[in-house]
């Protein structure tokens, strides 16, 4: 797409400041999803956290994930590239859950991105707990696995809690792989790390076949050889993008439910994501922003970054397709 006239470009910092105006992700036009035809890549909140078993507050991310990335610009610092030139964005707005019903939340949520994909637009969802990947996989997923990169300090592959109740933010991944969503074979987890329940908490995931990059052997390999790893075990396959602000140290990201000391830095996140270059991505989210546990607004800071990062590698996917051309 190359007619100006059909893009959907952000307000410029220069003709209404930061902290004015409605804020809707990176400041792009608010579309309805039925309106959205010409969208390359729909970002996508989901004020839900029906799966918390902790901390609860994750539903009220998306509106202040939203605020805080009116910090984001146009240019990214190391690859020059502009999003908005590389692909229509915008935002699509709120999935209407249901707060006070598990169910009825995950169908909306997973009718909600099939009719997304449906039009053929990438999603880049905010959270909301990490039960939300879930249904976004049930949406995006029904017709082929697909692997994943996983940031999160926490593996999500438990079984049950608190008796039979299948559904939580710790289940999302053992139910993807269950469910056929979700290739373990394809799928790195990195920064995982803090106590467990008991001694076999990640024998199933071994069992499948889930790369664990532990935040231990993380700080021994290192930044580039992690990237290399994680582009090893998702190959050239559809692959998936899930940021859980618990992959990073609480010291960045204190705002979230079950936040685990000795993660990740900030510097280090953006450096991981920056390798993901040229995977052939389907989506992506960041999850578990819990406004309510840092007032400041730092952790939503963070996690819009993320977003902009996990932006700027779909962006430049679909600007690389659309010219024809190869990835980088």
């Amino acid at each position: 797409m190359t007619d100006d006239a059909k893009r959907f470009l952000p307000v410029s910092g220069f003709t209404m400041p930061r902290f004015a105006g409605i804020a809707t992700f990176m400041r792009l036009p608010h579309l309805a999803l039925d309106a959205a035809d010409d969208v390359e890549i729909g970002l996508i909140g989901v004020p839900w956290d029906g799966g918390t078993t902790n901390r609860a507050g994750a539903r009220h991310g998306p509106r202040q994930l939203r605020d805080l990335s009116t910090m984001m610009r146009n240019v990214h610092p190391v690859t020059h590239l502009n999003p908005y030139r590389a692909a229509n964005c915008a935002d699509l707005g709120d999935v209407g859950v249901n707060p006070i019903d598990l169910q009825e939340a995950m169908a909306a949520i997973e009718a909600f991105f099939a009719a997304v994909q449906a039009r053929g637009i990438l999603p880049l969802a905010a959270g909301g707990d990490h039960l939300m990947t879930l249904p976004i996989l049930r949406g995006i997923a029904r017709h082929r696995p697909v692997g994943m990169v996983h940031f999160d300090a926490h593996a999500d592959t438990n079984d049950r809690y608190f008796g039979e109740h299948r559904y939580t933010h710790g289940t999302p991944f053992r139910r993807a792989i269950e469910e056929g969503l979700l290739d373990p074979r394809r799928t790195v987890q990195i920064g995982i790390r803090g106590s467990l329940y008991t001694a076999h908490d990640m024998d199933w995931g071994d069992a499948q076949g889930i790369r664990v990059i532990g935040i231990d052997e993380f700080n021994e390999m290192g930044v580039p050889a992690a990237i290399a790893e994680a582009r090893r075990v998702v190959g050239d396959g559809p692959t998936y993008v899930s940021f859980d602000v618990d992959s990073l140290d609480p010291v960045y990201a204190p705002g979230t439910g079950t936040p685990e000391i000795g993660g990740l830095t900030t510097a280090e996140a953006l450096r991981l994501l920056r390798g993901l270059r040229g995977l052939d991505l389907v989506g992506g989210d960041v999850v578990e922003v819990a406004p309510p546990f840092d007032p400041s607004g730092n952790t939503a800071l963070v996690g819009a970054t993320m977003m902009w990062e996990i932006l700027c590698l779909l962006a430049e996917q679909v600007g690389t397709r659309r010219a024809g051309g190869r990835n980088p």
